[in-house]
């Protein structure tokens, strides 16, 4: 949000402001994902608008198979399938708006 407040090239942004449906692999039933930031960049008269969704690294990463399988690898599969649910609907989102969806991750904060 600081970024966004202190650059010069962005022109407006939101937070949770930009909602898609997506149809859960969990029910097979439509639920809305909120993605956590729009953003307006101005470069040269040109607009670009980005989703941005921010997220620890380690949820971007397909969970690895232990040896058993507990409930929490359980519940880091259920999370895994339904990210990919909303990160796809996002993607085909700024397809149809020629926008750029982009997730980013502490990595990318330099945290």
């Amino acid at each position: 949000m600081n970024w966004c407040d202190l650059n010069d090239s962005v022109q407006e942004w939101g937070s949770e402001e930009i909602v898609i449906p997506y149809r859960s692999p969990l029910d097979n039933r439509y639920h809305r994902y909120f993605v956590d930031f729009y953003v307006k960049v101005v470069n040269n008269n040109d607009a670009e608008m980005y989703l941005v969704e921010v997220k620890p690294h380690r949820f971007t990463q397909e969970p690895k198979i232990p040896k058993r399988r507990t409930k929490r690898f359980i519940q880091e599969v259920k999370q895994w399938g339904v990210n990919l649910a909303k990160w796809e609907a996002a993607e085909e989102f700024c397809k149809d708006r020629n926008w750029k969806f982009k997730i980013i991750t502490e990595k990318e904060l330099n945290l």
